[in-house]
């Protein structure tokens, strides 16, 4: 404690002088002491700045020019919210009316002239240490804020890890090294962006979009792999990959796994209804369930599947215009040509995974 920086303030030179050498005897050794309270003001501000700030101050009350009461609302103005200060009034008038307004202000204790020198070293010592504890309590908490910051980063990465794992796991039966569902979380990002989404919300399409698949896990092997179109009752079968993920996803708790439910329920629908499972029309269908769509149509289109091969990305890219006002909303379509013209690397970028993924495919299918 006598390491404390404590400011004194008193419009009597005796009175600082008495108050210095008694804070003095008792081992303070950083006290400083003035007769102007607006140049403790100014020094008060200007160790604050200087993150060297006082752990005490010791004021009159009545004193010319800027008073005791003053002082004690200016230096509080200078403190974050939950920084304790104490303030010891010392004044010969502590009249009722007095003591509560300067409670109000922000004093912690007071003494009244003439006083004691014992009255002054038990009040200063009971107040540094009342700081010192104050100070490691808000230090105590401040690690534990940051632990539980780092244990809910370190869950909300392993439950990331897992709904990207989950996500995967239902394109590798689709022949895919998963990088699929990479790639429309990436463009559905881009795209809800582009929309003028928030930047939690285009995070949140990001991170739930890979999920919109999930329900293949549901489907068995003839159908999801089959090397040709599907019949009517098998592409029926097909479709129930939508509710399967629907209720695959259901029930989360957390706005990411509400959003990735919507996804995987919404993503099939079209812009003129003659989308599954319910048919919904125009507006209806969720914003992240049509950027979805979009970034799902795109990639699926430039990639290889059993029942296709891919097509080049400017074929599809006219695929994409081509369906405006039927698949695809005028406003999506607007937004994927705008994020594609704002993203020449993009093209690039997916040109090169499809290519990889390609040959990984090849490569497996030569161990096979």
């Amino acid at each position: 404690m006598t390491g404390a920086r404590i400011l004194v303030v008193d419009d009597e030179p005796a009175n600082t002088l008495l108050l210095t050498r008694i804070l003095g005897a008792a081992g303070y050794r950083n006290v400083a002491s003035t007769n102007e309270a607006d140049e403790a003001l100014e020094w008060f501000c200007a160790a604050t700045r200087d993150g060297v700030p006082f752990d005490l101050v010791c004021s009159d009350l009545h004193m010319p020019r800027v008073s005791g009461l003053e002082l004690i609302e200016r230096v509080r103005a200078e403190l974050d919210e939950d920084d304790f200060l104490p303030v010891l009034v010392i004044t010969a008038d502590l009249t009722p009316a007095a003591e509560e307004e300067c409670l109000r202000r922000g004093a912690s204790d007071f003494v009244t002239k003439p006083f004691k020198k014992t009255q002054i070293r038990l009040r200063v010592a009971n107040l540094l240490r009342t700081r010192h504890l104050q100070a490691a309590l808000r230090e105590h908490n401040e690690r534990l804020e940051t632990a539980v910051r780092e244990r809910t980063a370190d869950l909300e990465d392993a439950r990331q890890d897992v709904l990207e794992r989950l996500a995967s796991a239902a394109e590798y039966r689709d022949y895919t090294t998963g990088q699929h569902t990479q790639r429309v979380g990436q463009l559905a990002g881009l795209l809800a962006e582009q929309l003028g989404c928030d930047p939690t919300t285009v995070e949140l399409v990001r991170r739930a979009a890979p999920l919109h698949d999930v329900g293949k896990i549901a489907i068995p092997d003839h159908i999801l792999l089959k090397p040709g179109p599907l019949t009517s009752r098998e592409f029926a079968q097909m479709q129930e990959h939508v509710e399967a993920g629907s209720r695959l996803l259901a029930r989360g708790r957390s706005d990411l796994m509400a959003m990735a439910e919507t996804i995987a329920r919404t993503h099939h629908e079209r812009w003129d209804g003659s989308g599954y499972p319910l048919g919904l029309i125009g507006d209806a269908i969720p914003l992240e369930g049509q950027v979805v769509a979009v970034a799902d149509v795109f990639d699926t289109l430039v990639n290889e599947r059993p029942y296709k091969r891919a097509w080049p990305v400017a074929r599809a890219v006219d695929e994409i215009r081509r369906q405006r006002d039927r698949w695809f909303s005028p406003l999506l379509v607007d937004a994927f040509m705008a994020v594609l013209e704002a993203n020449p690397d993009l093209v690039t970028l997916l040109e090169r995974s499809v290519s990889r993924e390609h040959a990984d495919r090849e490569q497996a299918a030569q161990r096979g």
